[in-house]
């Protein structure tokens, strides 16, 4: 059996440079993602040495798109996308309109046709998915409202960039410029029924083949793939269920992209979020997981051997402009689109800082161009040195739109000072946008997540009459608190300046209640580091994590494992004990069944 084979060496050569290079970014205090494109330029063709397959890695990557968009799906719901259509879809053909129009004019400065001009600036218009997904879900903002709105816009830049590849070949067709132009996506309709639709026709067809696919999965699947899925879970098998999440997620991605036209992406969305509708979501997502991360990672190693460094030496300036457009233009046009439609400005600021980047549907799009004659080899070249350098630079978007904010905020509240405040009642329940101050509690306890565990931790204090607060990265958790007259906070705890609101000198325990121990360890440390006098309680799920979590200064670390091998303890010596004196009194085939919990269960929760 050969050893040297190109998938296998693209994998290891890929995921391992990652590493090496992602763990080095994190050590100089940059993002890992650096570090990932870092390697996919050293196995590029356009540096020595080992060179991966560039067919190849294009396609893994986009099983990493397919797995990412699952998985928002799986937090997404089909009342969540309408709730943001309002903005979503008018700003996302704003903003691309706009980013094609300044692409078109550097097109043209080039003197580039105008055809190739326009599949340039179409090329900059559009986010790259992974980009903004890894930048939402490390700040935890994709259950929040901006991170819905943004998810929403990326879908609405998705159908366009449906439509796009449609019409772009037709009109090289009907033009006079282009050659041999790649045969539309209705083609082989229109030659089975003998039918010559034209542009329109075909603009046509593709919404009609997209609302289809989309009936289908609303009236259909959220029906079947539920189902199937509980089918799966009733056999016990996690290998199978692990397998029908992976099966569905790609299953309905490939068929939507092969029989209905819709991208790849697209239709695993839409798989995510009609199995969001089952209980069984939150395990599909945990399963799905370390696929997501390991094949993202494959997107920016195949994005870095797409880049040529000696482009940054042979074309500076159009670098400049390219660069210019992406990251200045689109997200000034994204900044002043969310705030014509009245949203906070710390919304704005996201929505812009998100799509001040460019991706995957870039270089398809560039690569269609090519083809069919239309855009420059050097128009190609723009594009994928933008999206490097946009995808490096979009960490450093994030952070400078974080400082901008309160002078902005400060700004804005300065000019509107003597304006009432009018609050739209579908914005009245509370949200990270709103303004916040540090809490005022005194000897108070503090929940970080408000989950299953947390839930259950919050209900207990509030029955004991003990002051709490809660830090939670879900705004729909936090309208509920907040109903409740719970204080809350919505927020990523392991960010200092979400933790200082909740007061930690003056609080006198904490409970992290959240899954993730890699941000409960940097909770635990500031906790520590702020208070040291405070009880820190945090949750495991091993014992390296254990001991990390105390490492970083927890008190008492609780594993689930634990716990409910010494509930069962409890329950069987509580039963062994019972029926041994109950056969005294009643005969010895005859056990007292009771749902009274040990005196020493009873002692531990008192004193939780």
């Amino acid at each position: 059996m050969p050893h040297d084979t190109p998938l296998i060496s693209t994998i290891v050569g890929g995921l391992v440079l990652a590493f090496i290079f992602g763990a080095l970014a994190h050590r100089l205090r940059m993002p890992p993602l650096v570090g990932y494109l870092v390697a996919g330029v050293l196995v590029g063709p356009h540096t020595p040495g080992y060179v991966a397959d560039q067919n190849l890695a294009p396609e893994l990557a986009e099983i990493g798109v397919i797995l990412l968009m699952f998985g928002v799906g799986l937090h997404f719901s089909l009342k969540d996308l309408m709730s943001v259509r309002g903005i979503a879809l008018p700003g996302a053909i704003a903003q691309i309109g706009f980013a094609t129009l300044l692409g078109w004019g550097l097109g043209a400065l080039m003197g580039w046709p105008t055809g190739g001009s326009l599949v340039f600036g179409l090329a900059l218009s559009v986010a790259s998915t992974v980009v903004l997904l890894k930048a939402l879900q490390e700040r935890r903002l994709v259950e929040t409202e901006r991170g819905r709105i943004a998810v929403g816009w990326l879908i609405v830049e998705d159908l366009a960039m449906v439509l796009a590849l449609v019409l772009i070949p037709a009109a090289a067709g009907i033009g006079d410029e282009g050659h041999a132009p790649a045969e539309p996506l209705s083609a082989g309709l229109n030659r089975l029924f003998g039918l010559d639709l034209g542009i329109g026709g075909m603009i046509a067809m593709t919404l009609v083949k997209v609302a289809l696919f989309v009936a289908l999965m609303l009236v259909f699947g959220r029906k079947l793939i539920p189902w199937m899925m509980h089918r799966i879970a009733h056999t016990g098998s996690r290998e199978l269920f692990r397998l029908g999440v992976l099966a569905i997620a790609l299953g309905v991605a490939f068929g939507a992209a092969k029989l209905f036209g819709v991208s790849l992406a697209l239709g695993a969305f839409f798989a995510g979020m009609v199995l969001a509708e089952s209980e069984l979501s939150h395990r599909a997502a945990q399963e799905s997981l370390p696929l997501r991360d390991a094949f993202a990672v494959l997107f920016f190693v195949s994005v870095g051997m797409l880049f040529d460094p000696n482009i940054l030496i042979d074309s500076p300036l159009p670098i400049l402009a390219t660069i210019f457009i992406i990251v200045i233009g689109k997200s000034v046009a994204a900044l002043l689109i969310v705030l014509v439609f009245k949203r906070p400005l710390a919304t704005a600021l996201t929505i812009s800082a998100s799509l001040g980047q460019i991706g995957e549907f870039s270089f398809i799009l560039a690569a269609l161009g090519v083809d069919l004659g239309l855009l420059p080899e050097e128009g190609r070249d723009l594009i994928l040195a933008g999206a490097i350098i946009s995808i490096i630079l979009n960490p450093l978007l994030f952070f400078l739109c974080d400082r901008m904010r309160p002078w902005l905020e400060g700004a804005k509240r300065q000019e509107s000072a003597a304006e009432p405040a009018v609050v739209p009642a579908e914005e009245a329940v509370p949200t990270e946008d709103d303004e916040v101050h540090p809490s005022g509690l005194h000897g108070h306890a503090i929940v970080v997540g408000y989950g299953r565990v947390g839930r259950i931790v919050g209900q207990n204090l509030k029955s004991a009459g003990t002051p709490f607060l809660v830090i939670e990265d879900s705004d729909k958790r936090i309208g509920e608190l907040k109903a409740q007259g719970i204080e809350a906070f919505l927020g990523n705890a392991a960010a200092t300046e979400t933790l200082d609101l909740a007061n930690l000198p003056a609080a006198r325990s904490i409970a992290i209640a959240i899954p993730n121990a890699f941000e409960a360890c940097r909770i635990a440390e500031q906790a520590r580091s702020a208070n040291p006098s405070i009880l820190i309680v945090a949750r495991a799920h091993s014992d390296a994590e254990v001991d990390a979590l105390k490492q970083y200064g927890a008190d008492t670390v609780i594993m689930g494992e634990c716990e409910i091998a010494l509930g069962m303890v409890d329950r069987l010596a509580q039963v062994h004990h019972e029926s041994v004196a109950y056969e005294d009194d009643h005969g010895p085939d005859t056990i007292a069944p009771t749902d009274d919990p040990p005196p020493e269960r009873n002692e531990r929760l008192a004193r939780f």
